[in-house]
């Protein structure tokens, strides 16, 4: 293990390299044997549970129910909503065929010619398709509505260029489909989501992130409004971490999804879709980790303290755990998750750079020596500072440090974020600072024409238009022609 740590590349000279290798290295996720997809490990995958489990609860709380759609989707249905389908059809996998049989010269197996579909089904990108097909039988009446509907499922997505978690060609999310009677409740649902997302963002991920409105050239295919969470990774690039759109009545038209009013009249429903991804993970991970592996905010780490004994016989181990088990059992009654790492298969240096490579957030090392002094060791991950302190009153230590070091990691990030962002009025200025990366504050015409030759010129995309922001009198740093408000413009994975 002490090579594995002294092998991880540092952030500072490669960290795409350090992202790369941390993944692997700490039991996240490894290359699968299809192109561009991955294998989520069962470390990995704990985090996305509870990711998923809390989101879920988040989203329950506000009158969601979950539901499940399936996983092909008629290619007739995507040609119902033209902008949606230009916006996903280079991405799309088409399956053709539905049998396959044995080669005639024993090589194996081919796709039979005989068993080709009538029409071919699209492995699902999104599912606003077939939802919306769906939902055509499901409302009739204002009665009906709203219809707050989320499913947790996989998406594909032909990718070229892959990255595990943060861009992958399958990948696990949610995505939320709601249909309402009024254009002002669908505005108001689908603010209210973007604005969970970020509350899970900074409460849970301890990751500070802006709201705002996505630019026409960078919204959702078929939406009419994209508003995002935007987040700084320790490099200064920026991830798009959650959106949530209002469809207008787009989708309700191309599927004929009409209700009767209260005055007993047809009319189309209003709709929203909202998301986020296992992008999250890569978030999570480029937000908070560092050179001797991940660092996890303990309100999403699998393993929030690990107990590790240090023994020289069976009896030193005996008495240890008897001090110990009661420990433990009240740090769960206490509903904090701990480990008891007493298997002898490892020594206790191996299992100190294990659990550091994958960012416990708390660790106690506890030998014969502390039991007669009535001691242990504790070490926090974010800081990797030790102290020996007294076993009693243990368990209110720790969860005090939990709960200082989900404060402490949100509050590191905010001010990474805040040293790194810059206000400029000037084009050159900008195109020389966003060489070292960071969020920009600038004046912007609003033209699409501005927007692509920005993109082309400097590999940077308009991120957002702040909610937060003030209108402000100014001009395009780009073309100088009038501005209203600035809006943010970084680089992004």
């Amino acid at each position: 293990m002490a090579k594995e740590l002294k092998d991880l590349t540092k952030r500072s000279e490669d960290y795409s390299k350090w992202y790369n290798e941390l993944v692997v290295k700490a039991d996240l996720a490894e290359q699968s044997p299809v192109r561009g997809c991955m294998v989520i490990k069962p470390y990995g995958y704990a985090i996305w549970e509870k990711m998923q489990q809390t989101l879920d609860k988040m989203f329950k709380e506000t009158g969601v129910q979950n539901a499940y759609f399936p996983l092909l989707i008629p290619k007739s249905f995507l040609c119902r909503e033209a902008e949606h389908v230009e916006g996903f059809a280079k991405e799309c996998a088409v399956v053709t065929h539905y049998r396959l049989k044995n080669a005639p010269d024993g090589s194996g197996v081919i796709v039979d010619p005989a068993a080709k579909l009538e029409e071919e089904f699209i492995v699902r990108p999104t599912s606003e398709t077939i939802i919306w097909g769906t939902y055509k039988n499901w409302i009739h009446s204002y009665r009906d509505l709203p219809l707050l509907i989320n499913q947790w499922a996989n998406v594909m997505r032909w990718e070229m260029r892959t990255r595990m978690f943060l861009r992958t060609s399958e990948f696990l999310w949610q995505e939320g489909h709601c249909a309402h009677a009024t254009a002002e409740e669908s505005e108001k649902r689908t603010v209210q989501m973007i604005n969970v997302y970020a509350e899970f963002a900074e409460k849970y991920m301890a990751m500070p992130v802006i709201i705002g409105v996505k630019s026409e050239n960078e919204r959702f295919a078929g939406a009419v409004n994209t508003y995002t969470i935007e987040a700084m990774m320790q490099d200064g690039k920026a991830l798009q971490s959650g959106t949530s759109h209002n469809l207008g009545q787009n989708f309700a038209k191309a599927f004929d999804v009409t209700f009767m009013n209260k005055e007993n009249k047809p009319e189309y429903v209003w709709a929203n879709s909202w998301g986020v991804s296992t992008r999250l993970m890569g978030a999570l991970i480029m937000t908070h980790s560092d050179d001797n592996g991940l660092v996890l905010p303990p309100h999403l780490a699998p393993i929030q303290v690990v107990i590790v004994p240090i023994y020289k016989n069976n009896d030193q181990l005996s008495e240890i755990s008897k001090a110990v088990d009661p420990i433990v059992a009240e740090l769960k009654k206490r509903g904090i998750s701990v480990k008891y790492d007493d298997a002898d298969n490892r020594r206790p240096g191996f299992k100190f750079a294990d659990y550091e490579l994958k960012g416990v957030p708390v660790r106690l090392a506890i030998g014969a020596r502390d039991l007669e002094n009535g001691t242990v060791e504790i070490m926090r991950r974010d800081t990797l500072e030790k102290e020996t302190v007294s076993l009693d009153g243990i368990e209110d230590r720790i969860e005090k440090e939990l709960e200082d070091i989900q404060n402490c990691l949100y509050n590191r990030a905010l001010k990474l974020r805040n040293e790194h962002t810059y206000v400029v009025d000037s084009y050159d200025e900008f195109k020389e600072k966003i060489e070292n990366g960071g969020f920009f504050l600038a004046h912007w015409d609003g033209t699409v024409e501005t927007e692509e030759r920005i993109k082309e010129e400097t590999k940077a995309t308009i991120r957002c238009i702040p909610l937060s922001g003030e209108e402000e009198e100014g001009v395009c740093m780009v073309t100088g022609k009038p501005s209203k408000r600035r809006v943010i413009i970084a680089r992004a994975y």
